[in-house]
């Protein structure tokens, strides 16, 4: 065997691991919290050593610092890209709802922010301040879309677009988790509640 295959081979050993771990470790934050995430637990879960992990990662902030990166990367790929791919301002909130809606069904990852968002409000953390800024970033762009459908006309004027975002995301959020797994009416359920923050007409 090459020396670039073996490289390879513990490439894909080690990013297997790493995404077991990743995995463990968000739905032990969503069920736990982090200050009750024990990584032994993580370990286990993921069919590995607390030793493996300690490998990949050098402490439990560290690991949930690279579980929130990789919630942000995945949902990124799966919703965001998606939505703001779409045509029109309000066509992108929509396919926002309906992709997160979808997103929660198969990932623990809004729950996982939402306790991380709550167990770190109000104190000076690294956790707490990477996750501002993931919030204060997609907060913009929704603020952005829904100022550009008003000015288009896909979305009547209603309160400021900053407070529109901020209760778009709130929604979007909190209900994608209460409603997760509930085939198809999560989907309807969260499009519904965000057309009502935007003002728009219910769909056929």
């Amino acid at each position: 065997m090459g020396e670039a295959v073996v490289r390879r081979t513990q490439a894909d050993r080690r990013a297997k691991t790493r995404e077991a771990l990743l995995t463990a470790a968000a739905r032990g934050l969503a069920t736990y919290g982090y200050a009750n995430l024990a990584l032994e637990r993580v370990a286990k879960e993921a069919g590995y050593t607390r030793g493996a992990l300690y490998h990949l990662f050098a402490n439990k902030e560290e690991l949930t610092l690279a579980v929130v990166q990789w919630i942000q990367e995945t949902w990124d790929a799966e919703v965001r890209r998606p939505a703001l791919a779409e045509g029109d301002p309000l066509a992108s909130l929509l396919a926002m709802a309906r992709g997160h809606a979808l997103y929660c069904r198969e990932h623990d990852g809004a729950s996982v922010m939402l306790t991380l968002r709550v167990e770190f409000a109000g104190q000076q953390h690294t956790i707490g301040g990477e996750l501002g800024e993931v919030y204060e970033r997609l907060e913009g762009e929704v603020s952005d879309l829904i100022s550009a459908g008003r000015r288009d006309g896909t979305i009547p004027v209603g309160p400021p677009a900053q407070l529109s975002a901020a209760a778009f995301l709130t929604v979007l959020e909190s209900l994608g988790i209460e409603v997760r797994g509930h085939r198809p009416h999560d989907v309807e359920l969260v499009e519904r509640a965000v057309r009502g923050i935007l003002g728009v007409a219910p769909s056929a």
